[in-house]
């Protein structure tokens, strides 16, 4: 198993208490009281006035030992599991804290928001245990984030439902999931020359759950050296866990590259794209493609790729109804990995809400020679620039889910396949095409193929039942020449209309 994916899985977290102290949110309001009026304006008016602000980094400083832990020690702080916020009231939801330490140093400010009042949640260094390292001193040391537990597979079990740990980074699990792909608060300079830039959740109000609701709203102060932010958080789990999202932006500077609702999974290798990846299993991903819905309704397939060097791949648009990243393949032959199991890792489905205007997807894939680092990264790019002290707002669902929500009346591309050619410099590629409009064709229809390549040439394209699947089977090569990178695309089609949503892939030699 990869180690982050070890390391939300095992760590045990603190009891939590109700403070009496000074809340640390921003410099402006650290002379507050330790218990304070909430309301749906809270954070929205905090990261108004934190932009209007220099930004200040969070305090990191730590005492010995916990300063240079490394992994193995930071899992081994551990809480106790009775203690969890709201767990002696029976409530829908339980609350747990992440200790500070390893990669994850800067100070959170946690907040339990109950009957219209916030009040701060006290670090102890009793909560914890800490096994093979030296307890920490009586001091106030706050935290690193924390997650929710609820019901999901089964009733009698709280099982973790999502987790906010590090930057503004947070994942989330359905029925059966287990963790694979994250989520963010917002991308900044993303595949940048001049380097990226991480904003932090500062700050966090969870709203106390109410007896028999399956629902918990996150409030989140978002902070950087670029801008401040606000989020609020609906969630509901169940087998599709879902993520009502309204978040509110105010730079500080004029943001020419943000990503917003970015997305960031790992992609090692499948069957279309293991050239050089000497390991015995079949395919090795937490996502294998980049689902988009248009704003014009077109669907488009995009297979991921571990390049040799960095791509950025961009797909302009007006409105785009989704995206998302995937991980189609949930049968485990298809990974043979007992410990892994990438055939229960969620996919992402982001539906924006509302007008998000002219834009593109971005997707950002970085090489890698190894599984346990993220090296995906997709998220929605505006046309325009974010103007300082402007307001710029973003409402979208989240689903962490099998399959995207998307219309069913089209086919999916369920598996590609590439190897050498006829002849020599060529490429053959085999795509699999199931379901929807498919399904129904007659015994006798013949769909039209178009494959396309803005270069090169597109040789011997054939499409023909399946009858192992019921789908239909795309074949054809590629003859590349001297060209290094070329940009393909395959459509099924019957007259004008599309009988399985559009492929597209980055072919590099």
């Amino acid at each position: 198993m990869k180690r982050r994916d070890a390391l939300l899985g095992a760590l045990s977290l603190s009891t939590l208490f109700i403070a009496e102290e000074t809340a640390h949110l921003s410099e402006a309001q650290a002379a507050g009281p330790a218990e304070a009026p909430f309301d749906g304006n809270t954070v929205r008016e905090a990261a108004r006035a934190l932009a209007a602000e220099a930004y200040k980094a969070p305090s990191e400083s730590l005492p010995a030992p916990l300063s240079d832990i490394g992994y193995d020690q930071y899992r081994d702080i551990r809480f106790r599991p009775d203690q969890s916020l709201w767990r002696p009231e029976g409530l829908p939801f339980q609350m747990q804290l992440f200790h500070r330490g390893f990669l994850y140093k800067p100070r959170v400010e946690i907040f339990e928001v109950s009957e219209g009042r916030a009040r701060p949640v006290r670090y102890n260094p009793d909560l914890f245990t800490f096994q093979n390292m030296q307890r920490p001193p009586n001091e106030d040391l706050g935290f690193a984030g924390f997650r929710l537990h609820a019901p999901i597979n089964r009733p009698e079990y709280y099982d973790e439902v999502c987790a906010f740990l590090g930057a503004s980074y947070f994942r989330a699990l359905g029925k059966g999931h287990i963790y694979g792909l994250s989520a963010r608060g917002l991308a900044l300079n993303t595949a940048d020359p001049k380097g990226e830039e991480f904003p932090l959740f500062r700050s966090f109000w969870v709203e106390k759950p109410r007896e028999g609701v399956n629902a918990i709203t996150v409030h989140a102060l978002l902070d950087s050296p670029s801008c401040a932010a606000a989020f609020r958080f609906a969630i509901r789990p169940g087998p599709t866990t879902i993520f009502d999202v309204e978040s509110t932006v105010y730079p500080r500077t004029d943001i020419t590259t943000v990503g917003v609702a970015p997305l960031t999974s790992m992609f090692w290798f499948s069957p279309l794209n293991r050239a050089g990846r000497d390991d015995w299993r079949p395919a090795v991903h937490d996502s294998d493609g980049l689902l988009m819905l248009t704003g014009r309704g077109e669907r488009i397939w995009r297979p991921l790729n571990n390049p040799r060097d960095l791509q950025v791949s961009i797909f302009s648009d007006v409105n785009p109804r989704g995206f998302g990243l995937m991980q189609r393949r949930r049968d485990f032959a298809s990974y043979e990995d007992l410990e892994a199991r990438y055939e229960k890792r969620p996919s992402l489905w982001i539906e924006p809400i509302g007008d998000w205007g002219q834009g593109a997807v971005h997707l950002v894939e970085i090489p890698t020679n190894t599984e346990i680092h993220d090296n995906i990264v997709a998220f929605w790019r505006p046309k325009d620039p974010l103007k300082a002290k402007g307001e710029y707002r973003y409402t979208f669902r989240m689903h962490w889910c099998n399959e995207a929500p998307v219309d069913p009346g089209l086919g999916r591309i369920t598996a590609v396949y590439s190897g050498a050619g006829t002849q020599q410099g060529l490429r053959y590629f085999v795509l699999d095409a199931e379901g929807g409009a498919l399904r129904d064709l007659p015994a006798d229809a013949k769909p039209e193929l178009i494959v396309t390549a803005n270069q090169g040439e597109i040789r011997n394209p054939v499409a023909y039942r399946n009858p192992e699947s019921g789908g239909w089977r795309i074949a054809f090569e590629l003859a590349p020449g001297d060209i290094r990178g070329i940009e393909l695309r395959a459509e099924l089609r019957s007259g004008t209309q599309p009988l399985a949503e559009t492929w597209l892939y980055r072919w590099t030699a």
